[in-house]
């Protein structure tokens, strides 16, 4: 029995070596839910749920204040805001430059959380930090949830922008044409939109000169909405990149690619940036034509058809709430 435990002690020993052997190169962005429940009533962190309200008013993290990051720090085309409005945003909500932010979404909106991540490092606020798997996680663990609301006093924030880490089309055009050179690009698409397959703008295809694609679903647990161990990113994805240079994250609005930047972070990149335009403008800007490799142009037929036949079925819709005589559908 002695010699059985013994083992198993050697066995612990040496999986918490492996893991740490594999630790990541800037594990303070990352949080797990003791980490959060540590700091939830320090005056000097604010718990950042980016879900939007509806979630929110459901059940959140006791003390966590809300922002829905995709929509509210962004424009109606998922453009990120101007510095100057970012700062009334961020300043109303009661995030001020010396508090440490924990952002956090859910197992679904994991990139809701990552767009937040990325634009308060944007801005600067180099106190910026990630629940790992976010609410699911949390309550994984057997925490508390409330649907009470927290409100913050407003307080000022500041930009200090990393112009760095926003990568402009005019950059992605020079990369395109092969006029810079020892950039990396990764495109956080899936496979069937970087083959052109699938596509939601003019165009279908990829930006070229792209170094890798590494779809952002695969690069974390669904169920859990926990981010992939460094091990599996740097083994399966990301391990034949060059931690030194330039690398630039893509998807079709800018914020799947999102966690992609975050996951550098995590890695250690030096130069980790985000395409917030990404494929929703380079694939639609044909005047000039921006370089696209597998280009595939949309079905403007398809479209006609799919149109029509959206129309042929509220008809029947409302034909049938008519004959059932069923109240007319709210907002009419």
């Amino acid at each position: 029995m002695k010699g059985k435990t013994l083992v198993l002690m050697m066995i612990a020993v040496f999986m918490a070596i492996s893991v740490n052997a594999y630790g990541w190169a800037n594990p303070d962005l990352l949080m797990n839910p003791d980490d959060v429940e540590r700091i939830a009533t320090k005056p000097d962190w604010v718990i950042l749920d980016c879900r939007g309200k509806d979630a929110y008013g459901k059940e959140h993290i006791p003390g966590a204040i809300v922002l829905d990051c995709r929509k509210d720090l962004r424009d109606g085309t998922e453009r990120i805001s101007k510095p100057a409005q970012l700062e009334k945003i961020l300043g109303n909500a009661g995030i001020s430059n010396d508090k440490h932010v924990v952002v956090y979404g859910d197992a679904k909106q994991i990139v809701h959380a990552s767009v937040g991540f990325w634009i308060l490092e944007y801005m600067g606020h180099d106190k910026a930090h990630f629940l790992d798997g976010g609410l699911t996680e949390w309550k994984a663990a057997g925490k508390p949830v409330t649907a009470e609301p927290k409100t913050l006093p407003p307080a000022t924030f500041k930009a200090n922008v990393v112009s760095s880490r926003y990568a402009p089309t005019e950059e992605m055009l020079k990369i395109a044409k092969g006029e810079t050179k020892g950039i990396q690009v990764i495109d956080a698409r899936t496979e069937k939109e970087y083959a052109g397959k699938e596509s939601r703008s003019l165009r279908g295809g990829r930006i070229p000169n792209t170094t890798i694609n590494a779809s952002h679903d695969i690069t974390y647990d669904k169920r859990t909405g926990k981010i992939l161990p460094e091990k599996f990113l740097a083994g399966k994805f990301y391990g034949n990149l060059d931690k030194s240079k330039r690398t630039i994250g893509l998807c079709q609005t800018g914020s799947r690619s999102t966690l992609t930047y975050l996951q550098l972070r995590l890695l250690g990149f030096k130069d980790p940036a985000n395409y917030d335009d990404s494929w929703i403008v380079y694939g639609s800007s044909v005047y000039p034509p921006y370089p696209v490799e597998n280009e595939q142009w949309i079905n403007m037929e398809g479209l006609v058809k799919m149109s029509a036949d959206i129309k042929k079925l509220k008809k029947e819709i409302e034909d049938l709430r008519k004959e059932l005589k069923l109240p007319p559908k709210e907002g009419k």
